[in-house]
C-alpha cells in the first residue's frame, strides 16, 4: 500500500513545487518586470548629436522634449530628428516640423535641429537605426546620444549596436530614455495601456534577442 503511494506523493510534491515557482516568478514580473524593458544609460558630459526615434503622437513628444532638454543643458551640441519624408496628404514633413519646434522651443532650438528623411521601407527600430546612421556619418558626427521612450531602451539600445558594428562602428552610442505617457515601469499591469506596452515591446524584446 504505502509503495503504490509513493509515485503520488512524489508527483503532488514536484507539483508544488512547480506550482511556488511559477506564483514566484509571477510575483516578481509583477513587482520587477516592469523594469525589464528598462536600460537608460549614463551620457556623457558631452555628445555631438541627440537623435530622436519615431514613436507615438504622445511618444515623439516626449522624445523630442528630452532631446530639447539636453541641447539646452549643453550635453548636446545639436538634434536629429527623424521624420518621414511626407505626410499621407503628399505634404512635405521636415517643414512642419521645424514649425512645431519653432513654435514650442523657440528658433535657437530650431537652429540647432537638423532632420533626416526616413523612406516608407523604415518599418522597424532596427531599420529606424541603419537610416539614421547614414544621416549621422554624414554629418560628422562621432558620439550620439539616441533618445527614446523608457520602455524601448533596452531593445533600441540592442539594435544599434548591432547596427552600428556594420554601418560605422566608429560611432559611440549611449541610449537615453525618457518617461512616456504610455507605459511606467513601476505598478504596469494596473493599467491596461501600460499593460499593452510592456506586452507588445516585451515580446518584441525576446524576438530581439532570439533572432536579431
Amino acid at each position: 500500500m504505502d509503495g503504490s503511494r509513493t509515485p503520488a506523493r512524489v508527483f503532488w510534491r514536484w507539483g508544488s513545487y512547480f506550482l511556488l515557482a511559477t506564483l514566484a516568478i509571477a510575483l516578481g514580473m509583477l513587482r520587477w518586470g516592469g523594469y525589464l524593458l528598462v536600460a537608460s544609460e549614463d551620457l556623457p558630459a558631452h555628445v555631438d548629436t541627440a537623435v530622436v526615434l519615431q514613436g507615438s503622437v504622445a511618444g515623439e513628444k516626449a522624445r523630442i522634449a528630452g532631446a530639447v532638454y539636453l541641447l539646452q543643458r549643453g550635453i548636446a551640441r545639436r538634434v536629429l530628428l527623424g521624420v518621414p519624408q511626407q505626410s499621407y496628404w503628399g505634404q512635405s514633413i521636415p517643414p512642419v516640423a521645424r514649425r512645431f519646434l519653432e513654435k514650442n522651443y523657440g528658433g535657437e532650438i530650431s537652429d540647432h535641429t537638423d532632420f533626416c528623411e526616413l523612406g516608407p521601407e523604415v518599418e522597424s527600430t532596427e531599420q529606424e537605426a541603419q537610416a539614421l546612421t547614414t544621416c549621422i556619418s554624414r554629418q560628422g558626427s562621432r558620439l550620439i546620444a539616441v533618445v527614446t521612450s523608457n520602455y524601448h531602451t533596452r531593445r533600441a539600445g540592442l539594435l544599434w549596436r548591432k547596427v552600428l558594428k556594420v554601418e560605422d562602428p566608429s560611432l559611440c552610442v549611449w541610449i537615453y530614455g525618457v518617461a512616456d505617457p504610455s507605459f511606467e515601469p513601476r505598478g504596469w499591469w494596473r493599467k491596461r495601456l501600460y499593460a499593452k506596452t510592456w506586452l507588445m515591446e516585451f515580446v518584441k524584446l525576446i524576438c530581439a534577442r532570439l533572432f536579431g
